[in-house]
C-alpha cells in the first residue's frame, strides 16, 4: 500500500498536464509494471500474488486518488486477469502462456466495444468478424474505446463466427500483421486513458487463440472484479474533498476574522461529504467481501451494480459539494476539481450503467 501510495504522488505531479495535452502517460503505466503492480492479479495457481477483489479495491481506490485516467486504465488489465483466474475454459497451456507473459510485465483487455454496438454489456452482436480459413481464423472490424490502446502487449478482441453463430474471444498481440492502433480519443473526460479505435485488418490467428465463446452479454455473468470502477471514482471523491477541506482550513478572506472552515454553510457541505463518502465506500468494500468469500458469492446479485452506481454518484456530489466550497476558483484550468468535476461525469459510462441497474433492483422485487 506504502508503495502504490508514492506512486499515486509521484503519478499526480503531472495528472493535469497529461489532462491538459490529452497525452498518454505510458511512463506511469512502466512504473506500475516495474513495480510489480499489474501482475498482482494473476492466480496464485499459476505463480501469482492472487490478490483479493478487495485488496485491489483498496489499492485501486488509493492509485485514483492521485491519477484517476491511470487508476482506470490499469484496472481494466487487473479486472480482466483477476477474472480469468476465476476457473476460466481457457486451453490450460494457453492460459499458463498469458499468466507467465504477465509476469514478466505484459498488460492486456478486452476490446469488446463498437460504435454500432455501444456497451458490450447491453448484448449487441459484434460486428468485427472471423472467418475460417485454411485452419486458421481472419479478423476483420474497428473497436471503440480501447483503453490503454498506446501500450497494451494483448487484446482479448470479440467478433461473430457466422459459421457457429456466436460471439468468439480471440487472444491478439499488439505486433501482428494487420494490428493498428488509430488515434480517436478525444473526450473532456478521462483523456488519459488512451481509450483508442483498435483496427483488425485480415489479422490471421491460430485455433488457439480462440480463448472463449460468449453465450450471452458481458453483464449477465456475476463479475467482482469489476469493482474497480467504482474503486476509480471513490478516489476521485477522496481527492475533492481533501482538496476542499484544504482549502477551507487556508482561506481566509478579509470579510471573516479566520478561515472559511468557520463558516456554517461549509461546515455543513464538508460534512455531507464525510457522510457521502462513508456511506460510499461502506458499500463498496462490503461487496468486494462478499464476492472474495466462495460461501457468500452465490449471494451476491444486486450488490455488485449497485456499489458502482452509489459509489459513482456520491463521486458526482462530492465534486460538486467541493465546487461549491472553493467558489469560482474550482473553475480555473490549473484547479483540480474541474478535472475531477469532468472525470467523475465518465463514470456515468461505465458498465453497469445507472438504468441497468435500477431495472434489475425492480425486476429483482418484482420477482421475489
Amino acid at each position: 500500500m506504502e508503495k502504490i501510495g508514492l506512486l499515486a504522488d509521484d503519478f499526480q505531479e503531472t495528472a493535469a498536464h497529461d489532462d491538459e495535452q490529452g497525452r498518454f502517460p505510458a511512463e506511469k503505466i512502466q512504473a506500475l509494471r516495474d513495480a510489480g503492480y499489474t501482475a498482482l492479479t494473476v492466480p496464485a495457481s499459476h505463480g501469482g500474488a492472487g490478490m483479493s477483489v478487495y485488496d485491489m479495491v483498496l489499492l485501486q481506490e488509493r492509485l485514483a486518488q492521485g491519477d484517476a485516467a491511470v487508476a482506470l486504465g490499469i484496472g481494466w488489465h487487473l479486472s480482466v486477469m483477476g477474472e480469468l483466474g476465476e476457473g476460466n475454459s481457457w486451453n490450460q497451456d494457453v492460459f499458463t502462456f498469458i499468466t507467465d507473459e504477465v509476469k514478466k510485465g505484459a498488460v492486456l483487455n478486452r476490446a469488446a466495444t463498437e460504435a454500432q454496438t455501444g456497451s458490450p454489456t447491453r448484448g449487441g452482436r459484434p460486428g468485427t468478424a472471423a472467418v475460417k480459413q485454411d485452419g486458421k481464423w481472419v479478423l476483420n472490424g474497428r473497436k471503440t474505446f480501447t483503453t490503454l490502446s498506446l501500450t497494451l502487449d494483448y487484446m482479448l478482441v470479440t467478433a461473430w463466427i457466422e459459421e457457429k453463430q456466436t460471439t468468439g474471444v480471440f487472444l491478439i498481440h499488439k505486433d501482428q500483421a494487420g494490428v493498428s492502433i488509430e488515434e480517436t480519443w478525444d473526450m473532456i473526460a478521462m483523456k488519459a486513458t488512451g481509450s483508442h479505435d483498435l483496427l483488425l485488418q485480415h489479422v490471421t490467428v491460430s485455433d488457439d487463440r480462440l480463448v472463449e465463446f460468449l453465450n450471452g452479454p458481458r453483464g449477465s455473468k456475476v463479475n467482482g472484479w469489476l469493482l474497480h470502477i467504482p474503486a476509480a471514482y471513490l478516489g476521485i471523491a477522496q481527492a475533492a474533498r481533501d482538496y476542499a477541506v484544504r482549502f477551507a482550513s487556508e482561506y481566509s478572506p478579509n470579510s471573516l476574522n479566520g478561515p472559511i472552515k468557520e463558516v456554517p454553510a461549509v461546515r455543513q457541505r464538508v460534512g455531507e461529504m464525510e457522510l457521502e463518502l462513508l456511506k460510499a465506500r461502506q458499500v463498496l468494500f462490503t461487496a468486494a467481501q462478499m464476492y472474495d468469500d466462495p460461501q457468500r458469492r452465490q449471494y451476491v446479485k444486486s450488490e455488485l451494480g449497485a456499489a458502482k452506481y452509489i459509489v459513482t454518484n456520491a463521486a458526482l456530489s462530492i465534486v460538486d459539494k467541493a465546487m461549491r466550497i472553493t467558489g469560482a476558483k474550482s473553475l480555473e484550468r490549473n484547479n483540480p476539481l474541474q478535472r475531477y468535476y469532468r472525470d467523475a461525469r465518465a463514470g456515468l459510462h461505465n458498465p453497469p450503467m445507472d438504468d441497468a441497474v435500477i431495472g434489475k433492483l425492480a425486476a429483482e422485487a418484482f420477482d421475489s
